[in-house]
């Protein structure tokens, strides 16, 4: 049977997409850790006092699924706020929160390390400029 999708490159980024995110996902699954959670102790971690909009914006999620995020995560003691003027808090990570971090890593390490093999040696050098070009302005 002829499958005219596989001539398409956006469903061969799509595929790729889902498959290598499923596996990423069940990577981080043991560390009790959702790929939001990873993301914003990422950027918490590498911007201490960011604001929870500041990050929203960084991270493209709406105020409303903000909140509830935010708040897991404090309810896990992986962040905390601290307040930095009479209406704004910015987010630290914890102690819980630097060696959740650094749990998770060693799994992007290690899972990012694994995908590069995967890609031909020859297009190494250019697949990350390539996928950034689809979506960075």
């Amino acid at each position: 049977m002829k499958d005219p999708l596989l001539d398409l490159p956006g469903y061969s980024l799509r595929r790729a997409a889902a498959a290598v995110m499923g596996e990423f996902v069940a990577r981080l699954e043991p560390l009790g850790l959702r790929l939001s959670d990873v993301s914003a102790l990422l950027l918490v971690g590498a911007n201490p006092g960011v604001t929870a909009s500041q990050l929203g914006r960084m991270l493209d999620i709406q105020r409303a699924n903000m909140v509830p995020m935010i708040a897991r995560m404090e309810a896990a003691r992986l962040l905390l706020r601290q307040p930095i003027d009479g209406k704004s808090h910015g987010l630290r990570l914890t102690e819980i929160g630097q060696a959740r971090l650094a749990e998770a890593q060693r799994v992007i390490h290690g899972f990012e390390a694994e995908l590069m093999e995967r890609v031909p040696q020859a297009h190494r050098e250019h697949f990350k400029p390539a996928l950034d070009a689809l979506w960075r302005d």
